[in-house]
């Protein structure tokens, strides 16, 4: 078996943390904002046996955690490094087996288009700061999206949806006027 190497990496919000591994995790993303919702997954439930962390995000080759206000990472980052390296090990399932290799996009003529664009070009930048998006509506010009992961209540993602992906949006899809976030 390879030796599994973790690292981290800081992410745009102060309160979450990517720990890459050189392994592929998952095939598409997975995301655990709290316990109850945790519990499909044995991985993201070991995780939240740590009393500090508030939600676990799956994702390609790295799992991003999100800690409570009252812990440092200078204090948990080891620990979780040791947990992720042990938990790859063992090969600890993140959940039952879902491929999003076969990507299928939905609705009228310019919603396809909005989800092809998201899809092709906004997910993997997002994924680069341990997040993720998805597509949930569009009406009257409008494109409404779901941040997931490290974007959840991060400080920066605000900036990033309106001068980064709207941007993105209205030039590619003219019928877009503008982009919201519908909080989790």
């Amino acid at each position: 078996m390879a030796t599994i190497n973790v690292y981290t990496e800081s992410t745009p919000n102060p309160s979450t943390m990517k720990f890459l591994v050189n392994k592929l995790l998952i095939n598409g993303s997975a995301d655990y904002p709290d316990r109850e919702k945790a519990l499909t997954s044995p991985f993201a439930k070991e995780l939240f046996k740590f009393n500090f962390v508030n939600g676990v995000f799956f994702a390609s080759n790295f799992v991003t955690i999100t800690k409570s206000d009252d812990a440092e990472w200078e204090d948990i980052e080891a620990i979780l490094k040791d947990f992720v390296k042990g938990a790859v090990e063992s090969e600890l399932k993140i959940q039952e087996v879902v491929s999003d290799e076969n990507v299928s996009f939905e609705g009228s003529e310019t919603e396809i288009k909005i989800q092809q664009v998201l899809h092709d070009y906004v997910r993997p930048a997002v994924e680069q700061d341990g997040g993720a998006i998805a597509y949930k509506s569009f009406e009257n010009g409008t494109v409404t999206v779901e941040l997931r992961g490290s974007c959840s209540g991060c400080p920066s993602s605000t900036i990033t949806l309106k001068a980064g992906i709207e941007g993105l949006l209205k030039r590619m899809v003219p019928e877009v006027e503008e982009v919201v976030a519908e909080a989790l």
